[in-house]
């Protein structure tokens, strides 16, 4: 009879821990104290100690608020120490399983590969795709961190290769078992021998090279950069980013954060990437598909990983292009930027990168920053695709998905009944907006490699261009 108790002992041992827990108004669930417990084990080295009543409640209490502290500090959440909506919903969002403290102790000197060549291969591919869309994934995330280092990747067809990608269900053999559909989406090891940059993906997800799924992509690009030696990256933008994050897979790049990390590692590539976007702006082959775009002095500013096209609106200089790298003319800006929009009534700019904004009234000067969660996001949304103002309603639209948003810019609030579907509202616009802007008297909305004027007074497409026409192309 005695061992009936301990399933009964262990639940009395964890309602003693929610009672002592910092909480904000609502008593927390038993399963979100679960669920923080577990997370904070896994990405925060969290250690409650035995489970020997009564020192455990009070001490376990204060560990648990100092590791919560520790993770909103890292996600760039308020600093409370309690499990507020905010940080038990990024706990619940999907992500890497490597852990966000540096617990790799046991690798020393920050490993990297000494070659320059390093080989891949794929052991075990997902029955969820076809296999050559297996391998055009992992070669375009190979090339991102190619295109940013001296690094070269060859595939070979034996499992002696550096980096072994595979797919596998719960307990796979390296003493970090998958968790099912959700949670932990893939992890991958250090640079070294044996299993040392290889990249395990959990089958019980659904992978896609399209929209229905996690992005097999964005994983492997991610996972990558452990592979060769990176860390979590607190910056949303950033592909060592711990949360998943999708968008369209053109729309995928490297950070500046990312290239500082890699580059300190090995090094810069023998060109020079922003040499390489501009001369390919007109190329056939080039998605021509832009992060944001906005107007700033006189400026239509176009933006497409780290680069930027500057184009007049003063007609008798319509056909002059300046170009350049962002931080030199926003220098206050290192991420890659999501989103933008201007108010030409108050001449400001506002720039988005992943959960912040940047208030930018001149070219060259440093800028101001805030939290998107000023406007009213909830706290599910992590970054803006889109945005455009239209003055003659005092409204901003955020495009976030499949969804929009309408911002009341006077009175400082999202206006009552959003977001809604683009699809039900937009006629003739594709779901998904990667730009906006709003120029004499029309919206463009930028979708893919195509530019879509909108009458806004008619709700209706009134023209559609190549996107990258704006470039003269």
């Amino acid at each position: 009879m005695g061992l009936l108790w301990i399933p009964v002992l262990g639940s009395l041992m964890l309602v003693e821990i929610l009672w002592t827990l910092p909480i904000d108004k609502d008593q927390q669930r038993l399963e979100d104290v679960e669920l923080a417990e577990d997370y904070l084990k896994r990405f925060y080295s969290l250690n409650l100690g035995d489970h020997r009543p009564p020192v455990r409640s009070v001490r376990s209490a204060s560990t648990m608020e100092e590791k919560i502290q520790e993770m909103q500090n890292f996600f760039g959440l308020k600093e409370t120490g309690n499990m507020d909506p905010h940080t038990l919903n990024v706990m619940k969002e999907a992500r890497c399983g490597v852990p966000d403290v540096d617990n790799f102790a046991f690798y020393p000197n920050r490993p990297k590969w000494k070659n320059h060549i390093i080989t891949y291969t794929i052991a075990r591919y997902t029955p969820d795709m076809k296999k050559e869309d297996v391998e055009k994934s992992v070669r375009s995330a190979l090339k991102m961190w190619s295109d940013a280092t001296p690094l070269k990747f060859i595939k070979i067809n034996h499992r002696k290769a550096d980096i072994v990608f595979s797919f596998s269900r719960r307990t796979h053999g390296d003493f970090f078992p998958f968790d099912g559909p959700g949670g932990v989406l893939a992890h991958a090891f250090m640079p070294g021998m044996g299993m040392g940059g290889d990249v395990h993906f959990d089958e019980d997800e659904t992978w896609t090279a399209g929209t229905q799924g996690y992005s097999l992509l964005s994983v492997a690009a991610h996972e990558l950069g452990h592979s060769l030696g990176l860390t979590h990256s607190r910056d949303p933008s950033a592909i060592m980013y711990p949360n998943y994050r999708h968008q369209s897979n053109a729309k995928y790049s490297l950070s500046n954060d990312d290239v500082r990390g890699i580059q300190t590692l090995y090094g810069r590539p023998n060109k020079k990437m922003e040499t390489q976007v501009a001369s390919k702006k007109c190329d056939p082959t080039f998605p021509q598909l832009f992060d944001a775009v906005t107007l700033i002095e006189n400026e239509i500013c176009f933006f497409k990983n780290r680069h930027m096209w500057m184009r007049t609106t003063r007609t008798t200089y319509w056909n002059r292009l300046t170009q350049g790298h962002i931080t030199t003319y926003l220098p206050s800006i290192s991420s890659q930027i999501d989103a933008a929009y201007d108010i030409p009534a108050k001449g400001v700019a506002y720039i988005f990168t992943g959960h912040k904004y940047w208030v930018v009234e001149q070219l060259k000067m440093k800028s101001r920053a805030g939290s998107i969660y000023e406007y009213g996001f909830s706290s599910r949304v992590r970054r803006v695709d889109a945005a455009v103002h239209v003055s003659e309603y005092g409204k901003t639209m955020f495009f976030v998905g499949e969804f929009y948003y309408r911002y009341d810019e006077h009175n400082r609030r999202m206006d009552p009944g959003f977001p809604r579907l683009i699809r039900n509202d937009w006629s003739g616009v594709p779901r998904r907006v990667d730009a906006a802007f709003k120029l004499q008297g029309s919206i463009f909305l930028l979708c893919g490699t195509k530019s879509y004027q909108y009458d806004f007074r008619q709700k209706q497409v009134v023209n559609v261009i190549p996107g990258k026409s704006w470039l003269g192309c």
